[in-house]
């Protein structure tokens, strides 16, 4: 006989209110990301953490404190604490002889774990280490996905890439203007790695219209080697993907856009 599930009733305004901002919506908020240190860690594993927590917020919170978890073997502590802190992703970085520097980043759906995969962390290089102007927090960025395995579907570095998208896509805009866009991403798939380079965007004269564009590396730079995967079923991850039918267009007979946006209608 199973467990009967507890109904949680709010004895306090406050905590009616937090109830209530967990609950289902027809449009999402951000999603929120969860850094764990394991039982088992390096200083370069710790700073990678670190900078990823930067970019990611103020969308991120990082418990520093170690917990004994393995994911791959089992994934109810790590559901348990993405719960606890209502946070649809998660990573968890370890350091072993058999796994040097290791990062392991997932996702739930339903208060379950949907995808995770396991990287390991090689030619890391922080923050810290670029001596140069830096972006805003919290500010978009900007995602650039360069190699032929990021194209192939049967390959798990096309999985791999929803979930970089995921990750890091931040907030979700309407529009959009040239000068805020300042902080670009970019991932190149080179045979079994996958190399992040973080770039600030510097906008200068060009006597035209359109500025000049220069690159500026910022930090962090790492290389990731992919050791492990778990990933959903194509039906699961179907279903997770499936959007409410609220938020559906509806499609309205004899009436049509041009390329210029404009409404053309037929009476």
């Amino acid at each position: 006989m199973g467990i009967i599930q507890r109904v949680v009733k709010p004895k306090t305004r406050r905590g009616k209110r937090a109830l209530i901002k967990r609950e289902a919506k027809l449009i999402e908020n951000t999603k929120q990301c969860l850094f764990i240190r394991g039982s088992r860690t390096s200083n370069v594993i710790v700073n990678c953490v670190k900078d990823l927590t930067k970019l990611k917020k103020p969308h991120a919170v990082f418990l520093n404190r170690k917990h004994d978890i393995l994911p791959f073997e089992a994934v109810n502590a790590v559901e348990s604490l993405t719960r606890k802190y209502d946070s649809s992703l998660f990573g968890l970085v370890s350091h072993n002889k058999k796994r040097p520097n290791n990062l392991i980043l997932g996702r739930i759906f339903d208060q379950q774990v949907l995808d995770m995969v396991e990287l390991g962390v090689e030619n890391f290089k922080s923050l810290d280490e670029f001596k140069n102007a830096k972006v805003a927090l919290g500010n978009k960025p900007c995602l650039l996905f360069s190699g032929e395995p990021f194209q192939t579907p049967s390959s798990d570095f096309y999985r791999l890439k929803n979930l970089f998208v995921d990750f890091f896509r931040g907030e979700e805009i309407v529009n959009i203007r040239l000068q805020g866009i300042e902080h670009v991403l970019q991932f190149v798939a080179v045979e079994n790695k996958v190399l992040l380079r973080s770039y600030r965007i510097i906008l200068k004269k060009s006597g035209e219209k359109t500025p000049y564009v220069e690159l500026e590396e910022i930090g962090p730079s790492m290389d990731f080697v992919l050791r492990r995967t778990k990933l959903a079923s194509a039906d699961l991850f179907k279903s997770a993907c499936k959007q409410p039918k609220e938020l559906k267009v509806k499609k309205v007979k004899n009436v049509s856009k041009d390329v210029f946006g404009s409404t053309m209608g037929r009476v």
